[in-house]
């Protein structure tokens, strides 16, 4: 057969160096409804969401938890409210956190309780201290309607792994509750209830430090706490651990000055 002849010869395959392009969606992003803020009273509350949804729903919650936004069920959401920026996003960071000695009281006090991390599974026992909770703490809340159906979604309804830690005492009573998510920089607050009639032992102070705890041993840098409202009594708690970093829209995170 002359040189030159392909005829016979099998195709030359086509080059394979170049990366196949994927079309990807963008992720879509939600305005909600005005409705009065829960925190501030007089103020409006908007918030920006999105779904977190699909194999890479954990390194999105992820790259969200950064930029400030929390998770409720399968929803990520950050505040987008008008004219007020009060709800301040804030972390721990671990490695520098100073435990006052005030909060070494709360761990005194609390050394009779032991903390027990638990799959993210819904329990009538949890549902009854969440009940008790919600009437004596937030009884003009929301959530004090909840059904058992409704706490079990609060728990269960996650994209991404997410656990809970009970404080229990040595007879077993349930003290107090935890939810929380672990990201691949830290662990992040998601709810927390606790005996409402027990106020001496500040609880929920207690259920954070051992978050501080957990990340700690999981070499973890930071603990997310949510947002810091300085207006609001209900999240004064978030003061008592310092030092504290705040996201800001122009320094990104930074130390909260006292």
């Amino acid at each position: 057969m002359p040189e030159g002849n392909n005829q016979g010869k099998p195709r030359q395959r086509q080059r394979q160096d170049a990366p196949e392009r994927l079309s990807v969606a963008p992720q879509p992003f939600y305005r909600t409804a005005a409705l009065p803020c829960p925190y501030v009273p007089g103020k409006i509350e908007r918030k920006l969401v999105t779904e977190l949804t699909g194999r890479h729903a954990s390194s999105f919650y992820n790259e969200l938890s950064r930029g400030g936004f929390r998770r409720s069920h399968h929803l990520a959401y950050r505040p987008a409210c008008i004219d007020c920026q009060s709800c301040v996003p804030v972390r721990i960071p671990v490695a520098d956190f100073i435990e006052s000695r005030s909060l070494r009281r709360v761990r005194n006090v609390n050394s009779d309780l032991i903390a027990r991390p638990v799959e993210a599974d819904a329990t009538l026992e949890q549902f009854r201290l969440f009940q008790r909770y919600q009437r004596l703490r937030h009884v003009d809340g929301d959530m004090a309607a909840m059904t058992f159906g409704d706490y079990q979604a609060m728990v269960e309804d996650s994209p991404v792994p997410t656990k809970m830690v009970e404080l229990r005492d040595v007879g077993g009573i349930l003290y107090g509750t935890g939810l929380y998510d672990p990201l691949d920089d830290g662990l992040s607050a998601v709810y927390s209830f606790f005996s409402p009639d027990a106020d001496k032992r500040s609880l929920g102070t207690m259920l954070v430090l051992w978050l501080v705890d957990e990340a700690r041993r999981r070499r973890l840098p930071y603990v997310y706490l949510g947002y810091w409202i300085a207006e609001s009594d209900k999240m004064a708690y978030k003061a008592r651990f310092r030092p504290l970093e705040a996201l800001s829209s122009t320094e990104g995170w930074r130390r909260l000055v006292d």
